[in-house]
């Protein structure tokens, strides 16, 4: 009778449960499908061609979101440029050369610190430090500089987890055969490890499209429409700079939803090119 109502007890639990955790399921896609619904139906009237391909000119009263995109395009690139180098080679030493254990935590434990700062607090530094003391001023480089400290972190902590992943016996075996620590890194370790570093790049350009309080201490947010060298020196809005710029300062909110709609449309192109090279790479390493 005891085991009964102790069995009893526990399917209660265990439907109770299962119940809870459909509706936390149900109402967490419901909230992001109303969202991106919601964003894609007052967006997407307003996306057009001259939109897309013009540049905003207060003597005509038009509006154009192609200096924008261009800036997105050029930060975006100026960023990687820095980033990847510095966050693989970073965890490349951590995780194959460093042997002093402390040191390796402290510099874990500063890398996790660095990825929990609040964003505006990355464009107060980023203005008093490059556009300031090294004189960039307000440019897409200083922008991208800061950025580039934001997410180092990122890169350089999916592409150790992944550097974790590859056997040892693969390192063992390199050795072996005579090849030295450099080799063994370049031929055998990058190369298993390949599909880490891309979702981590992947997912690190998602955020840069979607960072706006760093960008407006340091890059600023002008329309002007420059070529990539020209564009790295001189002030520049983004898209998420120019929603904010839109929908707070000029009351444009049809505009700002046509550029919510495209940023958002990007993400979800973003994160499915991460899935999807994940599970490229996974397969071409099973194979």
């Amino acid at each position: 009778m005891e085991k009964q109502s102790i069995s009893l007890r526990r399917k209660t639990y265990i439907t109770a449960m299962r119940v809870l955790m459909g509706i936390s399921v149900c109402i967490t896609c419901a909230l992001v499908l109303f969202l991106i619904g919601y964003v894609l139906w007052k967006g997407l009237p307003n996306v057009s061609w001259e939109l897309l391909t013009t540049k905003p000119s207060y003597l005509s009263d038009q509006i154009g979101i192609l200096p924008d995109i261009l800036n997105t395009v050029y930060i975006v690139a100026a960023t990687l440029v820095f980033v990847l180098p510095l966050g693989v080679g970073a965890a490349i030493y951590l995780t194959e050369y460093a042997k002093n254990k402390k040191l390796v935590e402290m510099i874990e434990y500063a890398a996790e610190t660095l990825s929990g700062i609040p964003s505006i607090i990355y464009g107060l530094v980023g203005m008093l430090f490059f556009c300031q003391f090294f004189g960039m001023k307000t440019s897409l480089l200083a922008g991208a500089f800061t950025l580039v400290i934001m997410n180092l972190p990122t890169i350089m902590r999916t592409t150790q987890e992944s550097l974790k992943t590859v056997p040892q016996s693969y390192r063992e075996g390199a050795f072996g055969l005579g090849a030295g620590k450099w080799r063994v890194i370049y031929t055998v370790v990058l190369p298993g490890c390949i599909d880490g570093v891309i979702t981590g790049c992947i997912l690190s350009v998602g955020r840069i499209l979607g960072e706006s309080a760093a960008l407006l201490f340091t890059a600023g947010f002008a329309h002007a429409l420059n070529g990539i060298l020209e564009g790295l020196g001189s002030a520049g809005a983004t898209l998420t700079v120019a929603l904010y710029v839109y929908a707070k300062e000029n009351g444009e909110f049809g505009i700002a939803f046509a550029i919510a709609a495209i940023l958002m449309i990007l993400t979800m192109f973003i994160n499915l090119s991460a899935t999807l090279a994940s599970r490229y790479f996974q397969k071409r390493r099973n194979v």
